[in-house]
């Protein structure tokens, strides 16, 4: 069948296959879900280098990370050339309407995967994103609360914020700023926020990066900040059972949200009643420095220097080394972190089977 998006004729091959076996839903449904969300993914998704999450065999099935635009791209569709850590680069779909979205969903796409720079920058983020991530033993009430804290450590340091459902138990925060930082600089300022938090919550929060060190608290995935790292779109579909997706809130909403309700049957009458509740994101775009000074305390007074990366990235200068600390107890270990040692899975393959996304 053929789709009008925005004056194009979109293709959707074999409509009817079944993405969600639990529920029904297939891949007409997936696709007029995107349609009945237009305006908010596509406020998500523009002008941004995107991966798409590709579920051709649906929810039960195997899935990849589509990193690189395929080849048979439509010439209507832009793409944006990053970079990765390791110095590589790729063109990455960049989309601009609501038409590319169709298009991707037509390949089997449920997750979008947008970088937080746009086309035009792709090396200056402007947008910083805190991922607060339930570990065993909490749950999205304990994010809540987290949440409801982080917010009042960014207004403390001239920043506001956009909070999200992940689609499963945690809360994505959206901080627009203005792209004058690096990738490296931003995520040194989710460093500062996430420690401020961690401070105010010492029993409730933590920045620890390895698992053995969590406990049940809350994790601020700091490295979510790092180049090549990205979380779910807002509005995107989430690959569990009853499809859920990833849901923009109010701050007030907060509270008495239930991320179960929020899935691609009951999210378009919310968009229709309510509209993207996120449309005047874009409108702000904040400056950094008051948590790049809290960076600088942190380290000046406290002693705390960088946390580390993910496995995959290259060694960093300041960087600890890549070793848990109960194995560098046992052992005495002299790791120099170049990937000997995993820390939480990430996602890292260009094109491959997928893993699991922190959020």
């Amino acid at each position: 069948m053929e789709l009008e998006v925005d004056g194009r004729a979109v293709r959707l091959s074999h409509p009817d296959k079944v993405y969600f076996p639990q529920k029904g839903y297939t891949k007409r449904d997936v696709a007029e879900y995107f349609l009945a969300v237009g305006p908010g993914i596509t406020r998500a998704l523009r002008d941004r280098p995107t991966t798409l999450q590709r579920f051709v065999d649906g929810v039960d099935g195997e899935s990849f990370y589509q990193k690189r635009a395929p080849k048979n791209l439509p010439d209507w569709i832009p793409t944006a050339r990053i970079a990765f850590p390791s110095g590589r680069t790729a063109d990455e779909i960049s989309p601009t309407g609501l038409a590319a979205v169709i298009w991707a969903a037509n390949l089997g796409t449920l997750t979008f995967h947008p970088w937080p720079v746009r086309a035009a920058d792709t090396d200056h983020p402007d947008e910083l994103r805190i991922d607060l991530d339930p570990q065993p033993g909490t749950d999205y009430t304990d994010a809540v609360r987290a949440a409801h804290e982080l917010r009042s450590v960014l207004d403390d340091h001239g920043l506001r914020g956009w909070p999200k459902t992940s689609g499963g138990r945690g809360i994505h925060v959206l901080v627009p700023i203005e792209p004058r930082w690096t990738f490296t600089e931003v995520r040194r300022a989710t460093i500062a926020a996430g420690r401020e938090l961690e401070r105010r919550m010492p029993d409730r929060v933590t920045t620890a990066w390895w698992k053995e060190e969590r406990g049940e608290r809350i994790f601020v995935d700091f490295n979510q900040a790092a180049r090549d790292r990205t979380i779910a779109s807002a509005y995107s579909v989430r690959a569990r059972p009853h499809a859920p997706v990833s849901a923009p809130l109010r701050w007030a909403e907060l509270d008495d949200a239930e991320p179960r309700d929020f899935d691609i049957r009951t999210m378009p009458a919310r968009c229709a009643e309510a509209g993207d509740v996120h449309a005047d994101l874009d409108d702000h775009a904040f400056r950094l420095d008051g948590l790049l000074e809290l960076a600088d305390r942190d380290e000046r007074e406290r002693g705390l220097g960088d946390l580390p990366y993910p496995p995959d990235h290259p060694k960093m200068p300041g960087e600890p080394k890549r070793v848990r600390p109960s194995r560098a107890r046992r052992e005495g270990s002299d790791e120099d972190g170049r990937g000997k040692t995993r820390g939480p899975r990430t996602q890292s393959s260009t094109v491959g089977p997928s893993a699991p996304v922190p959020g």
